[in-house]
């Protein structure tokens, strides 16, 4: 049996009593493979059963997977969202709640037709900690990973609350990538995807794939993929993928 994780200021513990389980994700991206529902079932979820969160007692919020935070983090916020990053996808916990521009997060929040946030554009001096305290997200870290990115730019538009009936690209290594796996060229690769994808540029994702990285996934399924969503050639699609 498992255990609850607990993350506090940015350490990770195990907390008692056992989980109750782990089960597979699912995640159907029939969005553009209309007569196979596709499911990743490499990642797992912990499932804590509300017992493990619970004995943790009220100054912890249960986020899925398996994680527990501290309430209260980012302060002010008693309850904060997480970011999910698996191998083949990525989801938010909670909501995101913008509690208005700042110092170091001046830019603007974007909404989506039922006003909640899904993005944000960078302003010039913003700062990954700071945006994530705006809109109460713990692991604000994770925006740069999300969005395929180390750095962030004034004019950026980050995207902050993931479809996780969708498929997310890994940004450091593949899924399964072996031992000594040469990670720079994938992440260049990635970056040049990420880029086109933002200028709406079909011909160059394509080329990028076809030239730079359809051959460095240890797992031909997961190329496959790509491959699908690029001859769909849905940028809504892609802009999720390569955020």
């Amino acid at each position: 049996m498992g255990a609850t994780v607990v993350i506090v200021g940015g350490l990770v513990a195990l907390a008692a009593p056992a989980v109750a389980g782990v089960h597979a994700e699912l995640s159907s991206w029939a969005i553009f493979t209309p007569t196979d529902d596709s499911h990743d079932e490499r990642e797992t979820d912990v499932d804590p059963g509300g017992a493990a969160v619970d004995e943790l007692g009220d100054g912890y919020v249960d986020v899925g997977h398996g994680i527990a935070i501290p309430r209260n983090s980012p302060p002010g916020c008693d309850e904060p969202a997480w970011l999910h990053l698996g191998a083949m996808s990525a989801s938010l916990s909670g909501e995101l709640v913008d509690r208005g521009a700042r110092d170091f997060a001046e830019g603007s929040a974007i909404l989506d037709p039922e006003g909640r946030v899904v993005s944000y554009s960078v302003a010039p001096g913003d700062a990954l900690s700071a945006i994530g305290e705006r809109f109460c997200l713990a692991n604000a870290g994770t925006i740069a990973t999300l969005n395929h990115t180390r750095t962030i730019h004034p004019g950026d538009t980050l995207l902050l609350h993931p479809n996780a009936s969708l498929p997310w690209i890994p940004y450091f290594n593949p899924a399964d990538a072996p031992g000594g796996y040469q990670q720079v060229p994938y992440q260049r690769a990635i970056e040049a995807m990420s880029e086109a994808a933002h200028a709406g540029d079909l011909d160059a994702m394509r080329a990028i794939f076809t030239d730079d990285l359809a051959g460095l996934f240890p797992d031909p399924a997961d190329a496959e993929l790509i491959a699908d969503a690029l001859a769909v050639g849905d940028l809504g699609v892609l802009r999720q993928m390569f955020a």
